[in-house]
């Protein structure tokens, strides 16, 4: 098959690659310091990879891809328990760090190499056990093992072959004109998919360059995309950030204006956040969908319409579909008609490692993906989603309703800085909508009569909260993702 990373390989130059906070390497320097890493572990089956947001990480996945061995990223946050699942489950043969990490007791046990990231690291860039041209690998071989957050059990490792890889950066660079001329900027972690297929792997297949801030703030975003970079890559609680600096920072927002794409994703961006980023730079943020297991889905498009609260159509190879819960067909395309999303095409995961119930589970007879999500499509084809259908398709009154609507309803109210809405039973309704609600003025909440006439106003009466409940913050994952579960009972 075509190599993942066609640059290494194709006359290394001088051309930056990667960058993280002051350290850089140039292809060239790629080449020889992950060329010399796939020496190394070539044969070694999975490997995995203590992935803190570091040079060592970028050069160490692909290493691991070039000795057509399956990287296991880790997430430093996790906690002993987790990781010695992660380790039981997926049985690495050796662990990737940085010199000088200190590594938690469940990787104590693991042969350890230390990850050499800078220039020059002793392999020929062209020929010997380091060669970057890669092993020679099956695109269904397996690239990643990727842990998904488990809600009802442990994490399941998510098998993302070769080919997803492939098919979906390539499906992205014509989605979004993604070229060798693009530099991309984020700060996202490095042990999902988005901090690491998309915004490490992304650049490097296309042959561009990626700048990692190590750390998220305006001011690196203001500094990078003033000097070079053209793509801003974040997750929503990224760009609220963005969006409550902008009024006070003219640097970012002219910074902002000049980017050739910023793109979010990971969850929702509410559309008050779409609104107030436009109107400071003149620039719209566009939204993709995709998860662990199918990669990327849709996005909307460099040349199509950037609409607020949408995450475009489907990328190509991919087929996408809404279906009822008995398992019918949503035709229509009206933005009503709520549906969960199912997928099939080349972006798909494997197996559920070790998990073929999980897996059997996964899809349905035809060979779709159940993603769990749900949304409703505009006439024009635009995918809107509306939640998850296990915490965010409520049913009341006879009514099926999308909890993110109405999250981005209460964000328009100037007294609501965050809100989360789920359903609880309810006798009468069968479920009655619940708002979880971050005042922005702690000492004088808006009253829960005015945020249910707020809603009922924008969207219908129906869909108002008959609940409202108040928080000092709503409680978020890694990915700034609203974690509905952990909401007090």
């Amino acid at each position: 098959m075509t190599p993942l990373f066609p640059a290494l390989s194709d006359d290394p130059s001088s051309r930056p690659a990667l960058r993280f906070g002051e350290r850089s390497l140039t292809y060239a320097e790629l080449a020889a310091a992950a060329g010399a890493v796939a020496g190394r572990v070539r044969g070694a089956g999975r490997v995995a990879v203590w992935a803190t947001p570091s040079l060592e990480t970028a050069v160490g996945v692909v290493g691991v891809l070039l000795a057509g061995a399956a990287a296991v990223p880790l997430n430093p946050k996790s906690g002993d328990k987790e990781l010695g699942h992660i380790l039981s489950d997926s049985a690495p043969a050796l662990v990737l760090a940085a010199p000088g990490a200190e590594l938690p007791a469940p990787l104590r046990g693991l042969r350890r190499i230390d990850v050499d990231a800078g220039s020059g690291s002793g392999s020929d860039v062209r020929g010997g056990t380091g060669a970057p041209a890669g092993a020679a690998v099956d695109e269904e071989e397996p690239a990643l093992v990727v842990y998904t957050s488990g809600t009802t059990g442990p994490p399941k490792g998510a098998v993302i072959p070769r080919r997803a890889i492939a098919t979906t950066l390539d499906a992205l660079a014509d989605a979004w004109q993604w070229t060798e001329q693009d530099v991309l900027v984020h700060g996202l972690p490095l042990f999902h998919v988005h901090g690491l297929v998309l915004g490490v792997l992304g650049p490097l297949r296309r042959g561009g360059s990626v700048r990692h801030l190590g750390r998220f703030d305006t001011q690196g975003v203001t500094r990078e995309l003033s000097s070079g970079a053209t793509m801003l890559f974040g997750v929503p609680t990224m760009y609220h950030r963005i969006a409550e600096a902008l009024p006070a920072d003219p640097a970012l927002a002219k910074a902002l204006a000049g980017a050739r794409l910023l793109v979010s994703g990971s969850a929702a961006l509410p559309v008050h956040d779409h609104e107030r980023i436009a109107a400071a730079t003149g620039r719209r943020v566009v939204e993709r969908y995709g998860m662990t297991e199918t990669l990327m889905n849709t996005a909307v498009r460099a040349d199509g319409e950037a609409r607020a609260g949408t995450v475009g159509v489907p990328l190509p190879g991919v087929e996408l579909r809404l279906v009822e819960d008995d398992g019918s067909v949503v035709d229509a395309f009206d933005g009503e008609s709520v549906g969960e999303i199912q997928v099939r095409g080349p972006n798909l995961f494997t197996e559920y490692l070790n998990r073929p119930d999980a897996t059997a589970a996964a899809f349905t007879a035809d060979g779709w993906f159940r993603t769990g999500d749900v949304a409703v499509r505009d006439p024009d084809g635009y995918v809107r989603i509306v939640g998850r259908k296990a915490t965010d398709l409520i049913k009341s009154g006879g009514y099926k309703i999308g909890a993110g609507e109405i999250e981005n309803a209460l964000l328009e109210h100037p007294g609501v800085r965050e809100a989360a809405v789920t359903g609880e039973p309810d006798a009468d309704l069968g479920e009655r909508i619940v708002a979880w609600v971050v005042p922005a003025d702690p000492e004088s909440p808006p009253r829960e009569g005015e945020l249910a006439d707020h809603v009922a106003g924008r969207l219908a009466p129906h869909k108002r909260p008959r609940v409202v409940r108040y928080l000092d913050a709503l409680p978020r994952n890694d990915m700034g993702k609203i974690m509905k579960r952990a909401l007090p009972s």
